[in-house]
C-alpha cells in the first residue's frame, strides 16, 4: 500500500519542535527576528509571505514585514537590505522572489548577509553548502530530507534521480543528497528539459524529486515499482470549479501512486515543509548571532 507523505503533519512536528529552542534563546533575551521584504504585486507572493509571516507569530519569532511598491528604485531595496544587515533584532533576511525587472535578482541575493541568509541563496552560502560545511540548506531541499526521512527512507546507495535544475531546488537537492552524511551518500542523477528518454533515467530511480514546473510531467509509467516520489511542483491549471483552476505537481498523482512506496501530494507534501524550515533556519541564524546553543528539531 502506498504511504501518502503528509508534509503538514511533518511540518507540525518541527514548529512543535523548535519550541523548546525558542524557549532557550529567550532565557538569554534573545527573541528571533525574520523580515521579510515584498517588492511585488503577484498575490501568490503576497500570500506566500503572509503565510510565513504567520507561522513566525504562532511559534514566538518576530516577525517584520516591508512592503515596496514594483515601481521603488532599485537602490532603495539595496538600502533596505543595507539596514536589515545593520540590525541587531533581525537575525533572518527573506527578499521574496521574483522582484520587478528593474531589480538585479543576483546582486539582491548578494547583499544579504550571508549569516542572515536564511534562504541559503548568498554564493558564500552556496559554496559551503558544495564543500560539505553548510551554514543554512535551502529550505526546499532541507525540507525535502526530512521528509524522506519522516517516512525512513534510506538514502544512503539509493538511486535518486533529481528532475529539474534550478539554483533553489534541484542543485542544491542534488548536493545535499551526494554529501558524506546520514541523510545524504545517494548516487544523483540530475535531469532537465535537454535531457534524452527521462523515462528511461526515472525508471532506474529508487527515489525521484520532481522540480522542474511543467504540470504533471511525471507519470506512473514513468517509474518502477516501489519507487519514492517527491513532488515539490505547484502548478496552476485550468479547472471547471468555483476558483476556475487548480494546484497540481509536476506529477500525475493518480497513475504514480500506483507505482510509488510513497509519495507526497500537492498541496500539503513539501510547501508545508519549506515554510517550516524557514523557521528552522531562522531559529539557528539567531542562535548563532547571539552565541547561544539550542537544540533543533
Amino acid at each position: 500500500m502506498t504511504t501518502i507523505i503528509d508534509g503538514n503533519a511533518v511540518a507540525e512536528e518541527i514548529r512543535s519542535g523548535l519550541t523548546d529552542a525558542i524557549d532557550a534563546l529567550e532565557d538569554a533575551g534573545v527573541k528571533p527576528g525574520l523580515a521579510t521584504v515584498l517588492m511585488s504585486d503577484d498575490p501568490a507572493s503576497q500570500t506566500y509571505v503572509s503565510m510565513k509571516q504567520r507561522d513566525c507569530e504562532e511559534v514566538g519569532i518576530e516577525a517584520l514585514d516591508y512592503e515596496l511598491d514594483p515601481d521603488t528604485p532599485a537602490d532603495e531595496l539595496y538600502s533596505l537590505v543595507d539596514d536589515l544587515n545593520a540590525d541587531d533584532d533581525v537575525h533572518g533576511i527573506l527578499v521574496q522572489m521574483p522582484v520587478p525587472d528593474h531589480v538585479d535578482d543576483r546582486t539582491v541575493l548578494r547583499r544579504i548577509d550571508p549569516a542572515k541568509d536564511v534562504d541559503g541563496f548568498h554564493p558564500e552560502n552556496v559554496g559551503r553548502l558544495v564543500a560539505g560545511d553548510a551554514r543554512f540548506k535551502p529550505c526546499t531541499p532541507h525540507g525535502v530530507q526530512k521528509l524522506l526521512a519522516s517516512v525512513d527512507v534510506e538514502t544512503e546507495g539509493a538511486d535518486v534521480v533529481v528532475v529539474g535544475r534550478s539554483d533553489i531546488v534541484g542543485k542544491p537537492m542534488a548536493n545535499l543528497l551526494i554529501q558524506k552524511a546520514d541523510d545524504g551518500n545517494a548516487t544523483v542523477t540530475v535531469c532537465h528539459s535537454r535531457t534524452k528518454d527521462l523515462a528511461a533515467k526515472t525508471r532506474e530511480a529508487d527515489i525521484v524529486v520532481a522540480a522542474v514546473g511543467v504540470p504533471e510531467l511525471i507519470t506512473g509509467d514513468m517509474l518502477s515499482d516501489d519507487t519514492v516520489v517527491i513532488d515539490v511542483g505547484v502548478n496552476r491549471v485550468d479547472a471547471d470549479n468555483e476558483k476556475g483552476y487548480e494546484l497540481v505537481g509536476d506529477v500525475d498523482f493518480d497513475s504514480a501512486k500506483e507505482k510509488a512506496s510513497a509519495i507526497t501530494p500537492v498541496p500539503g507534501g513539501v510547501g508545508p515543509m519549506t515554510r517550516a524550515m524557514l523557521l528552522w533556519n531562522t531559529v539557528k541564524a539567531a542562535a548563532e548571532a547571539e552565541g547561544v546553543d539550542v537544540d533543533l528539531p
